[in-house]
C-alpha cells in the first residue's frame, strides 16, 4: 500500500476539508477520469482496491494513473482507554480529497472498457464520484471562464 519513504513529523493535525479542490482538478495524462463529488479521507488500502479493480478489468492493456498519494498520517488510541495520556499511535495513511479532485485517470483503452473500469473502482471508493473525460473537463472549464 502507498505510504510515504518517511517524513518530518510523525504525527499531524486533523485539517479541514472545506472548499473545492484547487489543484489537480483536470484530467492531464489519461483520456478518461475519475472525479471526487465530495470531501473525503481516501485510506491508503482504498486506493489500492480501487487500482485492482481497474487493472483487474482492463486485463493489464492500457494505463492507470493514481492522482492522489496518501500523506496524512490519522492515529487512533486502543479501544476502552482513559482519556489523556497524549496523542494515539498511528494507524494508516489518508490522502485528503476535495469535491473537483481527479482520483484516477485511464488511457490506451476503449471508452466502454475505461468507463466500466472506472466505475468498479468508484465502489470501492468511500466518496461519491463521476466519471469524466478529457472533452468534458476541457469544455466545462472554457463555459465557466
Amino acid at each position: 500500500m502507498l505510504m510515504p519513504k518517511r517524513v518530518k513529523r510523525r504525527k499531524q493535525f486533523r485539517g479541514s476539508m472545506k472548499g473545492k479542490a484547487l489543484r489537480g482538478n483536470r484530467i492531464t495524462n489519461g483520456e478518461f477520469g475519475l472525479v471526487a463529488l465530495e470531501p473525503a479521507w481516501i485510506r491508503s488500502n482504498q486506493i489500492e482496491a480501487a487500482r485492482i479493480a481497474m487493472t483487474r478489468y482492463i486485463k493489464r492493456g492500457g494505463k492507470v494513473w493514481i492522482k492522489i498519494f496518501p500523506d496524512k498520517p490519522v492515529t487512533a488510541k486502543p479501544a476502552e482507554t482513559r482519556m489523556g495520556s497524549g496523542k494515539g499511535s498511528l494507524e494508516y495513511w489518508v490522502a485528503v480529497v476535495k469535491p473537483g479532485r481527479v482520483m484516477f485517470e485511464i488511457a490506451g483503452v476503449p471508452e466502454e472498457t475505461a468507463r466500466e473500469a472506472l466505475r468498479l473502482a468508484m465502489h470501492k471508493l468511500p466518496v461519491k464520484c463521476k466519471i469524466v473525460s478529457r472533452a468534458d473537463l476541457e469544455g466545462g472549464d472554457n463555459s465557466e471562464n
